[in-house]
């Protein structure tokens, strides 16, 4: 008797435990999904993504439109940058069937909104992808954010051709900052909760995938 009384008393122990645990993990989940926009899209739904205002790369009567959301900062969109970009664009952007869309997620801190700043002032001189680029090829670990300063960010500015002073003052204002703001809350409303993500005519592609992913995605929507 006194075994099956204290078998009663610890599964109702667990019963009131487990019931707290949810609520707590229901509020923490409407937290996040409150900061990052809605739920993430199923595989293979096709999302309404919009592709910004920064230039694409490709013809612009490409019949593929990828737009990727990144975070100059984030490590995962580093390898993206590396590993399938490069062969992306001599297979699909340099040969007319994809026209390729870069858009901010700038989430990782404030250094990665001061480098998506950097970008848009860039843009401002024409010099968007040479700064994309340069972001990427030099992208120190992620704990090390020394690089995101407006001095030094203004001598890199100098190392493209830019107008030093002018961009100094760009980044500095923050004028273009809503840019940035905007293309995050676009992101948000399509799904996007971590970077990177990219949009294959409207079809997600989660993460740092292999290039095989984005050439089958691509190829499909080739097909139709």
């Amino acid at each position: 008797m006194v075994l099956v009384i204290a078998l009663a008393f610890f599964t109702g122990y667990l019963f009131l435990k487990v019931q707290n645990l949810e609520k707590a993990g229901t509020t923490a989940a409407g937290d996040v999904t409150q900061q990052l926009g809605q739920k993430q899209p199923a595989p293979g739904t096709k999302v309404d993504v919009g592709t910004g205002h920064l230039p694409f790369l490709g013809d612009k009567n490409a019949p593929v439109t990828v737009v990727e959301f990144a975070d100059f900062r984030c490590p995962f969109c580093g390898r993206l940058f590396t590993d399938v970009e490069p062969q992306l664009k001599k297979d699909y952007i340099d040969t007319g069937k994809v026209k390729f869309y870069y858009r901010h997620y700038a989430f990782l801190g404030d250094a990665s909104v001061v480098a998506a700043n950097a970008a848009e002032c860039a843009n401002e001189q024409g010099k968007f992808w040479e700064m994309h680029d340069y972001l990427f090829k030099n992208q120190p670990s992620e704990s090390d954010t020394s690089m995101y300063t407006t001095d030094k960010l203004t001598a890199v500015a100098g190392q493209l051709s830019m107008d030093s002073g002018k961009f100094s003052t760009c980044l500095d204002s923050k004028k273009l900052a809503k840019n940035v703001q905007t293309d995050l809350s676009d992101g948000q409303k399509a799904g996007v909760q971590g970077t990177p993500m990219t949009f294959v005519n409207g079809i997600m592609i989660n993460g740092a995938q292999p290039y095989a992913q984005f050439k089958a995605e691509i190829d499909k929507a080739l097909s139709k």
